[in-house]
């Protein structure tokens, strides 16, 4: 004799009707409510890619106007850079005009180099905090140029700490061993001979091969010579 399906039984039919049943009530209740909500949903999506959109636009914008500034940067032409030249915005323009795009933000982070260079250094501390690190070698660059303006403040204790953060920031054979080396050769000038030795005893061993490991042994021989005195 056949088993008797699951779906024949009668109870299993009236309970796939009532659940039904509820389901159609639900609806009926709820409809206008659901619909505000399923519009908003599509409201809340169109918005998103218009904006999406929009600052894609306004980034390649920004783009077109600061090659002009990152141009007159590389020829130390700093006041141009930063200000602009009637034609071209210069990066506090493009970072106050385009902001929450790529290029607006990196324009924040050009500004800050160009008052570094002016020597502007407190500005400058200012646009390079404001600069969103997203970028690993830039941001570490934008770190420790944050250093440099407070050790040219004469502040060595912020400097320092600022070279070691660009120094982890930035984890590559090249930022980091520089930057390693900023804050070592400050411990220095602090007398603080040791920190300075674990600092370049750090280079020998991570990054021998980079600028600062080839000849860092004459600093190693430096702080030990001091730290013994």
């Amino acid at each position: 004799m056949a088993k008797k399906r699951k779906e024949d039984n009668p109870q299993s039919i009236q309970n796939v009707e009532t659940t039904l049943t509820q389901t159609e009530q639900f609806l009926e209740q709820n409809y206008k409510p659901l619909l505000y909500v399923l519009g908003s949903i599509v409201v809340l999506v169109g918005l998103f890619w218009l904006a999406k959109l929009y600052l894609s636009n306004r980034n390649e914008e920004a783009q077109a106007q600061m090659y002009q500034a990152q141009r007159y940067l590389e020829i130390d032409s700093i006041n141009l850079a930063l200000n602009g030249d009637g034609n071209y915005l210069g990066f506090l323009d493009i970072a106050d005009e385009y902001k929450f795009t790529k290029a607006g933000n990196l324009a924040t982070y050009g500004a800050g180099i160009c008052y570094l260079h002016l020597g502007n250094y407190e500005d400058a501390i200012d646009f390079l905090n404001k600069y969103s690190k997203k970028d690993k070698v830039i941001g570490s660059i934008a770190i420790g140029a944050t250093g440099d303006a407070y050790v040219e403040l004469g502040d060595t204790e912020k400097g320092i700490s600022k070279y070691l953060e660009a120094a982890e920031f930035a984890d590559n054979s090249f930022n980091t061993p520089l930057y390693l080396m900023k804050a070592g050769e400050l411990y220095e000038m602090n007398a603080d001979y040791a920190k300075a030795l674990e600092i370049y005893e750090r280079i020998k061993k991570e990054y021998p091969e980079s600028t600062e490991g080839s000849a860092i042994d004459k600093y190693i021989s430096r702080a030990k010579l001091l730290t013994n005195k």
